[in-house]
């Protein structure tokens, strides 16, 4: 094979690699990585992870569907809000407007559409989409994959303080009660959500305020889950944005499974965002 040839197949095939341009942005108690396309304007995804800690979606797990998102002419925006570096080492007091701070300085990027901003969190990561987009107006969708309804304990040995922090001030959460503490003991975690949401009292102070979100939602909820009643805890998300007349349209879909299950859903995600975001 003669060189000229060997120079076109080398071109050819560096070309037609789909190469994306990634930034590392720099905000207090926040690991975030930026992934963008090529093109202008882009609209910015926002991805969390959940109660595994550091950056999900930075590992090759989730390469494959990270990379359709910036095919799809996305840019995509990594959170890790603890266990990673320079970030708290556990779920715990997370603030809020830290994790609002990294998506703000992202979205300065010149390729970056600042008014098309969506959130996709899962689990944990979840509940901090709901609460982001029901304390800052500027998030334009909010997608929850198993997400809860209201906040919950820290990942401390005591479970005596929130998971989410918002201007210095704990959020109210659901408390381990002394019913609960079996089913923590032998390790069955939806016991232990259903038996601390036995303090209707307690859930009612610590419910998200959904209503608060000016954008439309997709909840993805799993009927066999053995870590939260996460499709119980959607219904109740989908009641209460009826109760107020919550005029962004809004979709729960319950998926025959366990916990995560709806993560290998991600198709009614980019339907979703097609039809609500775009």
């Amino acid at each position: 094979m003669n060189i000229s040839k060997l120079v076109f197949i080398a071109f050819f095939t560096i070309s037609s690699i789909s190469i994306h341009a990634q930034d590392t942005i720099r905000v207090k108690n926040i690991e975030a990585i930026l992934y963008l396309g090529k093109g202008k304007k882009q609209p910015l995804i926002v991805g969390l992870g959940g109660s595994e800690g550091g950056n999900a979606w930075t590992s090759d797990y989730w390469k494959k569907t990270r990379n359709k998102f910036i095919e799809k002419g996305y840019a995509f925006l990594a959170i890790g809000y603890f266990g990673c570096k320079n970030t708290p080492a556990i779920l715990d007091k997370i603030a809020i407007e830290d994790v609002h701070n990294a998506i703000q300085e992202a979205s300065k990027n010149k390729k970056i559409n600042k008014k098309k901003i969506a959130i996709v969190g899962g689990s944990r990561g979840a509940d901090l989409a709901l609460l982001i987009g029901s304390y800052y107006k500027n998030i334009k969708c909010v997608i929850g994959l198993v997400s809860s309804h209201a906040v919950f304990p820290g990942h401390t040995q005591e479970f005596n303080s929130s998971c989410w922090t918002f201007q210095g001030k704990q959020l109210p959460f659901v408390p381990v009660n002394d019913e609960a503490v079996p089913f923590l003991m032998k390790r069955d975690l939806r016991g232990t959500f259903e038996a601390m949401l036995k303090d209707s009292v307690a859930e009612e102070k610590a419910l998200i305020k959904v209503e608060n979100i000016k954008a439309p939602i997709l909840l993805l909820s799993a009927t066999k889950d053995e870590i939260c009643p996460s499709t119980p805890m959607a219904e109740k998300i989908i009641r209460r944005l009826k109760s107020f007349h919550f005029k962004y349209h809004f979709n729960h879909i319950s998926i025959e499974g366990s916990h995560s299950e709806p993560l290998n859903h991600f198709d009614l995600v980019f339907d979703f965002l097609e039809n609500n975001f775009r």
